[in-house]
C-alpha cells in the first residue's frame, strides 16, 4: 500500500515535470499604447443607417441620437489641514 502510494507520487511529479518542460514560453513583447483606432465608440453622423433589432443583441459602434439629459456639476473637495 505504501508503495503504491510513492509510486503514484513519482509519476504525478515526473509528468508534472515533463509537462513543465514541454510548455510553450510566452513571448515577452513591449506594450504599446491604444489608439482611437483601437476603440470603438458611439458616432452621431447625419445619413448613417439605424439598424432595426429584434431581442438582445450587442450592436457595436452605434450611432447615437439622444444621449439624454446632461448635467455637468463641478467637483468639490474640502482640503484641510492635518
Amino acid at each position: 500500500m505504501v508503495f503504491n502510494f510513492i509510486a503514484q507520487l513519482a509519476i504525478g511529479l515526473l509528468l508534472s515535470a515533463i509537462s513543465f518542460v514541454l510548455s510553450p514560453r510566452p513571448r515577452i513583447e513591449k506594450p504599446t499604447a491604444a489608439g482611437l483606432d483601437d476603440f470603438s465608440l458611439p458616432t452621431a453622423e447625419e445619413g448613417r443607417p439605424i439598424p432595426v433589432v429584434f431581442g438582445t443583441v450587442l450592436i457595436t459602434g452605434p450611432n447615437v441620437v439622444w444621449a439624454g439629459d446632461l448635467k455637468v456639476a463641478p467637483i468639490r473637495k474640502k482640503g484641510g489641514k492635518k
